[in-house]
């Protein structure tokens, strides 16, 4: 039984998939600051020593000798709302931090490190108590968009990743509001059911970029009924749906033998946006959509089972889907 926070199955803000990156930190002398956003599970190999000690899959500072602490400042790659932080100290048994602190902060543009220190702080997680080779949940539950994140440990010690949990907020300043992907993660798009994710995240569907392997895709069990597996997605904003691309890249022996795609329209009700069709393993599918309504969310079906690389649905916003856009940020600011 999975007793994780349900906040943790929104995107990581911070995942270095997504853009994101390690700016700046006080000290690495063990382990390298840029583990910390790195995408997959950590992992460690015992009695791997290199010249300044044990290898780590995270990033470890030298034992302070005087007072003081250590920070790190990570740029997200999906500015937005943060729901909950995970400071993961897998690995890192008797070089912990006992207590770590996390602060935002919202900064127009590309700032220099030195530029980001020099902004207003707000701070998420006071001093909170941590412990070692485990995943420290700290829920944030906020609003507010932020773009930088600081991680600090009192006062020294490792930790294997940062996972920033959350929604993505675009700034509609910088997106061509007429065609555009309307399920992308990094556009506003959220995941909002799946019917099975045991091997991987339907959040992957909706990443940037192509799929490196079969574990950057959604992929679900196989199926013993006479069922189908299905994800739906709230897209950025309403809008009308042109063009879909259904990208199996990877899956070869699992792939799903047929795809059919239906959105919600401004009554509610699910009308087709793709009948079922099929399609081949490891192949990406593009197709161009007939006329359709304006959708504000849209459930991918996969006959029976199986799984998926990506999931692009190109289109426009309406006025409706522009004006959510825009109140969604302005309303991010405070």
């Amino acid at each position: 039984m999975n007793d994780r926070p349900e906040w943790t199955a929104l995107p990581d803000l911070a995942s270095r998939k997504f853009g994101g990156t390690v700016m700046w930190a006080t000290d690495e002398l063990f382990a390298e600051k840029e583990n910390l956003v790195n995408p997959w599970v950590p992992a460690h190999q015992t009695e791997t020593f290199g010249p300044k000690g044990q290898v780590y899959d995270g990033w470890e500072t030298r034992r302070h000798r005087e007072p003081g602490d250590d920070q790190a400042v990570i740029r997200l790659g999906l500015a937005g709302a943060i729901t909950g932080v995970i400071v993961d100290t897998a690995f890192f048994k008797g070089n912990y931090p006992p207590f770590v602190s996390v602060e935002a902060c919202a900064v127009d543009g590309y700032p220099s490190a030195a530029e980001v220190a020099e902004a207003d702080w707000d701070v998420l997680v006071k001093r909170g108590a941590a412990a070692g080779h485990t995943e420290n949940f700290f829920e944030i539950g906020g609003s507010k968009r932020y773009t930088h994140v600081r991680l600090t440990m009192h006062p020294d010690g490792g930790v294997a990743r940062l996972r920033v949990h959350g929604t993505p907020i675009p700034d509609p300043r910088l997106l061509d509001l007429g065609a555009l992907d309307l399920a992308a993660l990094e556009n506003g798009a959220v995941v909002t059911g799946c019917s099975n994710m045991f091997y991987s995240s339907p959040n992957n569907l909706f990443s940037p970029g192509l799929a490196a392997h079969q574990a950057e895709g959604w992929e679900t069990a196989r199926r013993r009924d006479d069922g189908n597996d299905w994800v739906t997605v709230r897209l950025a904003g309403a809008g009308v749906v042109r063009f879909a691309e259904l990208d199996n890249s990877n899956l070869k022996g699992n792939a799903p033998g047929w795809a059919s795609l239906s959105g919600r329209d401004g009554e509610g009700e699910w009308v087709e946006l793709l009948p079922k069709t099929r399609l081949q393993p490891d192949t990406r599918h593009r197709f161009a959509l007939a006329e359709g309504p304006e959708v504000t969310e849209v459930r991918l079906d996969i006959y029976p089972d199986g799984g998926m690389a990506r999931l692009r649905l190109f289109g426009a916003l309406s006025e409706r889907g522009r004006a959510d856009i825009a109140s969604r940020f302005e309303a991010a600011q405070d």
